[in-house]
């Protein structure tokens, strides 16, 4: 795209408002699903305005779409006309797939938010619980029971112990080096007890999820267990899973 070419298409935006009104909505929408996830991070409005505001910019993706194409059939095969609506249409499409992407993954996972690798006895949080507290964390620190460590297999069923041909005080050197290489706040790192905690923040959003690892003797060698527990959130849209894995390809390689 030249400039030359936006200058001369000028006038083609005063005879074409439709174009216009497509490609300004189109920024718009563009910019309330970009701010979304950074302005929750930093801080400025609750995650749960951060979700509308995707939402709504989704929406309004769809509504320059449609203004884009309706401006597309006004010009009437001129070509002075095409650049404002194409270039409204496919900042539009590009817009509404985030949101849309997002909502096709959470479909496909179950709608839980605290992902174990030992579901049976998993590991208790106990040095991040008075961090919950102070950040306003909605969901129980408990594990919930057989209801969620069923959908967890049927959905995850590659979340599982790791075992360590090694002695549990070298396994617990690998786990914690692991945890530190994710990048996670370490909180707690207690070797007589073979407990590690930490606090993970996401990318996108800055939620902060938490993290017990729990690392025991077993028949000669050692097993690593890993929690990962959201703060807030009826979903995690497979974020705990998808760390745990991540760990666990870590603590393999670092083992």
């Amino acid at each position: 795209m030249r400039d030359s070419d936006l200058i001369n298409d000028r006038p083609t935006l005063r005879r074409n408002p439709m174009a216009g009104v497509a490609l300004g909505m189109a920024i718009v929408a563009a910019l309330m699903v970009l701010l979304a996830g950074p302005g929750t991070r930093m801080g400025v409005w609750h995650f749960r305005t951060g979700f509308s505001l995707m939402r709504y910019g989704a929406y309004l993706a769809v509504l320059a779409a449609l203004f884009a194409m309706v401006a597309l059939v006004l010009v009437r095969g001129r070509r002075r006309g095409v650049l404002p609506s194409v270039l409204a249409l496919g900042i539009a499409a590009g817009t509404f797939y985030v949101p849309w992407s997002f909502l096709q993954k959470a479909r496909t996972v179950p709608p839980i938010h605290d992902i174990s690798t030992d579901t049976r006895n998993p590991p208790p949080l106990i040095a991040t619980l008075p961090l919950r507290e102070e950040t306003g964390a909605t969901n129980p620190p408990a594990y919930e029971g057989d209801s969620i460590a069923r959908q967890q297999q049927a959905a995850y069923p590659d979340v599982k112990p790791v075992m360590l041909a090694m002695t549990p005080d070298s396994a617990y050197g690998h786990a914690l080096r692991a945890a530190r290489d994710m990048g996670w706040e370490i909180v707690a790192a207690e070797r007589d007890e073979g407990r590690i905690e930490a606090t993970a923040t996401t990318g996108w959003w800055g939620f902060r999820d938490d993290v017990v690892i729990r690392v025991a003797p077993a028949s000669g060698i050692a097993r690593v267990d890993v929690r990962s527990i959201s703060r807030v959130g009826k979903s995690d849209v497979g974020a705990n899973a998808e760390r745990i894995r991540a760990y666990v390809r870590r603590l393999n390689g670092a083992g």
